[in-house]
């Protein structure tokens, strides 16, 4: 069955190291000759062309722009004082600290990666300094800077949102729901390690005469997603507009409120920026000529036909789902892996009666937390960096974390109004 072929070649192709843009290409071109079709190999060109000329891409660099921005301005540590001052004296408080500190940065950031180096360069010190074992700590960060990219605004969902035509407005509402419950899951296990390991068994709760000079001095970074996703739901902005606003936004925040950004660092952040958007274009230019071809050879109707044999059950699709977006983060970085299933799945989708909003959030979830799982984990690398351990020991420490998140998951999956019970009332 062509699907098969299809992803067998593609993963067989990027897991000897070819770069993800020249195995999607090489893919692409080798199916055509493979089948024997006469279609014009400058379709693949004009396609790719295609698939990234669209004047709202111009939002992805921007929020990519504007999380560097913010990231390097002086952010991660302020909103790491203000969940401490919220959650330090919980039992396992610095753990709870950690995954608040992700949820705060990654509704400014709207970047799991960010979150991660932010939060994690000044968390994991004063973990380990508490008696937390190396490994854990990293395993939190790992886990707990995903939440960047469940919670909005939310980059990945920007880019499913253009790439399947799907309202950015409602993923950004679903993902609010979703991501308080991946955090709050997270916190709970941050709490039974912490009294039942003895590293951390909680301390005095600090009055608010202590929290709120902490919170006033948030309050210009805390606005920020509220001035962004408040003009998008008010329909003040589109989500382009709103990328716009984001850059200027930090940009003030970074350079005239905190001051911890010198005009002599912008050209790196914006060269920075520019690299990182490039790599993420590339690959959906890449990805739009697969799916031209997966669309011609009519490939989501076959897919359809396929999970139907197996059950026309909703529930198992939605299982089915899961089992393969789980699977598939393992192999592939984040852009591809939620771009290239999204031609095949939301036809599919569709066809059982799936909300392709519902379907574009559980993709980002699952992507959520394919990015620390090995071996190609982004925030798992990251982690691992800052507190200096090796792969193997990291993994272990994430199991409890890993199965939380899975249950979460299933959760947002089964539960439809977890995630779209805001989006209705909203509408």
């Amino acid at each position: 069955m062509l699907f098969f072929s299809i992803f067998g070649l593609f993963l067989a192709i990027a897991l000897v190291g070819v770069p993800l843009v020249y195995a999607l290409l090489a893919t692409t071109v080798l199916i055509i000759l493979g089948l024997g079709r006469f279609y014009p190999l400058e379709a693949v060109y004009l396609t790719f062309l295609g698939g990234i000329e669209g004047l709202h891409y111009v939002a992805i660099p921007l929020f990519i722009l504007a999380g560097e921005l913010v990231g390097r301005g002086g952010v991660g540590r302020r909103m790491v004082d203000l969940a401490r001052a919220l959650f330090g004296w919980l039992p396992g408080g610095l753990g709870v600290v950690t995954v608040a500190g992700c949820l705060l940065f990654g509704a400014v950031s709207g970047s799991a990666v960010a979150a991660a180096a932010a939060i994690g360069t000044v968390m994991v010190p004063g973990m380990t300094g508490r008696g937390y074992p190396r490994p854990y700590a990293a395993a939190l960060v790992a886990s707990a800077g995903t939440l960047g990219v469940i919670i909005p605004p939310s980059i990945p969902m920007l880019i499913y949102g253009f790439v399947g035509d799907v309202s950015v407005k409602d993923l950004f509402i679903s993902g609010i729901v979703p991501g308080l419950l991946f955090g709050l899951g997270l916190m709970l296990v941050c709490m039974w390690k912490g009294r039942a390991e003895g590293w951390d068994p909680g301390g005095a709760r600090p009055s608010w005469r202590e929290v709120l000079p902490i919170i006033w001095e948030c309050l210009p970074a805390l606005a920020m997603p509220v001035v962004i996703l408040g003009g998008i739901y008010s329909g003040v902005f589109t989500p382009t507009e709103a990328a716009a606003v984001a850059v200027i936004y930090g940009f003030l925040v970074a350079m005239l409120v905190y001051r911890e950004l010198s005009f002599r660092e912008i050209p790196g952040i914006i060269l920075d920026s520019f690299v990182t958007s490039a790599v993420v274009m590339l690959v959906i230019g890449a990805t739009a000529s697969l799916a031209w071809l997966i669309t011609l050879e009519q490939v989501p109707v076959q897919l359809t036909e396929i999970v139907k044999e197996i059950s026309s059950s909703k529930w198992v699709f939605l299982l089915l789902l899961n089992v393969s977006l789980l699977v598939l983060g393992i192999f592939l970085e984040p852009v591809p892996a939620l771009i290239l299933p999204a031609p095949l799945f939301i036809p599919t989708a569709k066809a059982f009666g799936v909300d392709p909003v519902h379907l574009g959030l559980i993709m980002t979830c699952n992507l959520a937390i394919g990015l620390y799982t090995p071996p190609v984990g982004g925030t798992l690398f990251v982690a691992a960096n800052i507190a200096n351990v090796g792969m193997g020991a990291i993994s272990r420490a994430l199991t409890p974390l890993f199965l939380v998140s899975v249950a979460v998951l299933f959760l947002i999956t089964y539960i439809e109004w977890l995630s779209l019970g805001l989006v209705r009332l909203l509408r």
